[in-house]
């Protein structure tokens, strides 16, 4: 059977039904296992043995990462930026690190900690699509000129007045010639963008309260780990790029979007919630796209309540027009109508029935 979309190849190649030849039947005991000293110490260097063993695994799917990479990329180079972080990704389940490599290729992102990550929790890992991650897509849509993520330190001059026109509605001035330390903490975060058009789009501006709110209420992640007592999540260890991408998700309400977009945010969310990460295949996107035109046109459409209609106005109905020929015609065939009729009532000598002889 031809596995035509991603999700057919994704299924295919965690499917446990599909047959393993030794080498990666290995690889998945010693993954799913559990974690030893030694695997451990073994997997921290990049020439260690458990690392070239799921190095060498990987690279039998070499085919499946060129289908599922855009064009601008290659598996080789992907791949090879995969490498660096397998030290911390060998005690993950063979399915969930495929699946999350095959989401993370699917649009174009490397896991290198800047555009996207590769986590694990458990031994299940994880796609998570960084803030730089989603500037790429954005770019790519080919709408967006250009898009500003900032971040406003307490000593940095800044102004927001929302009803003032842009460009003059957000002003900010870091204080660059300061050392770090005297420029306070963080207030506030903000993302715009420039349209190819040349209009600007809303500022978001985000304080740490809005971002800590975020966080507690679609955070599952965060929950997870607050619950564990661990502060291992992307809140904990870096909160200012989570209070970042944040600001860039709530952009994407008041830009227009691609499906390509839609469905990073829809995978992003699943990662995070700790659920299956599918990509989608090109049928749903079309659908995503319509999703984020409608949602668009929604989020720009007057918010005015709309005028009452009135009581309907009644025409008087219009005769309808004939031509004369076409009333002549009636008119002949009324008269021979009417001699028939008048027919009936005479016998044969011409008199009317019921008559005098």
């Amino acid at each position: 059977m031809a596995l035509n979309s991603l999700r057919d190849r994704v299924r295919a190649a965690v499917t446990p039904t599909v047959p393993v030849d030794g080498t990666v039947q290995e690889l998945a005991e010693g993954a799913q296992s559990a974690p030893s000293d030694r695997m451990h110490e073994a997997a921290q260097g990049e020439t260690g043995e458990v690392v070239d063993l799921v190095a060498t695994w990987l690279g039998r799917y070499g085919d499946e990462f060129t289908k599922a990479l855009p064009s601008h990329m290659d598996a080789v180079s992907f791949l090879a930026c995969v490498r660096r972080v397998l030290p911390d990704l060998v005690q993950c389940t063979p399915a969930s690190l495929l699946q999350a490599l095959l989401a993370c290729a699917r649009f174009g992102l490397l896991p290198d900690g800047r555009h996207a990550v590769i986590t694990r929790e458990g031994n299940v890992a994880s796609f998570v699509p960084m803030a730089q991650g989603y500037v790429e897509l954005m770019y790519r849509s080919g709408r967006v000129g250009s898009v500003h993520v900032g971040l406003i330190h307490e000593a940095d001059e800044w102004s927001y007045e929302p009803t003032a026109p842009a460009p003059l509605d957000f002003v900010h001035k870091p204080a660059v010639t300061l050392p770090k330390k005297d420029r306070g903490p963080v207030v506030l975060a903000y993302a715009f963008c420039w349209m190819t058009s040349g209009a600007r789009s809303q500022v978001i501006v985000l304080s740490r309260e809005d971002a800590e709110e975020i966080r507690d209420e679609y955070s599952a992640a965060y929950q997870r780990a607050k619950e564990a007592g661990s502060d291992d999540s992307f809140w904990h260890t870096d909160f200012d790029r989570m209070w970042a991408k944040s600001t860039l998700r709530r952009l994407h309400k008041v830009v227009p979007l691609s499906a390509e977009l839609v469905a990073l945010a829809k995978v992003d969310d699943a990662g995070d919630a700790g659920e299956v990460q599918v990509v989608h295949t090109p049928a749903e996107d079309v659908q995503l796209l319509a999703d984020a035109v409608a949602a668009h046109e929604a989020a720009e459409a007057s918010q005015e309540p709309a005028a009452p209609a009135g009581p309907a106005r009644l025409r008087r109905k219009q005769p309808q027009r004939t031509s004369r020929a076409h009333r002549k015609q009636e008119w002949a065939r009324s008269g021979e109508a009417g001699r028939r009729d008048q027919t009936r009532h005479l016998d044969r000598k011409g008199r009317r029935k019921g008559g005098r002889r």
